[in-house]
């Protein structure tokens, strides 16, 4: 019989580990930067492409990354693919850096 695995982290940090993973690239700091400048709006991978000196598909890479991370979301209209903040899972990242580096 087997015991049950110990848990040795909270919730929180098993979150704050997961963003602090998706924002462990220049490249998606920038996308990050760029999105949130845009908050009122979405943007197109397109006009992040123009911006970064990076192959389209890195760029998708490092979107796909951040979206699984639950920190960006994003809207297909074949061709395109718009991009925006997730304002929930965003508010939380931004909480849990604060708690974990106020201290």
């Amino acid at each position: 019989m087997q015991h049950p695995k110990k848990k040795y982290y909270s919730i929180d940090q098993e979150k704050l580990a997961g963003y602090a993973r998706a924002v462990s690239h220049p490249v998606r700091v920038f996308i990050l930067d760029f999105l949130a400048d845009n908050l009122d709006k979405c943007c197109y991978s397109g006009d992040m492409a123009e911006e970064l000196p990076i192959a389209r598909s890195t760029l998708s890479e490092h979107l796909r990354v951040l979206k699984s991370a639950g920190l960006i979301q994003g809207e297909i209209n074949p061709p395109f693919i718009k991009y925006c903040i997730n304002r929930e899972n965003w508010e939380e990242a931004k909480h849990l850096f604060a708690q974990f580096f106020k201290r």
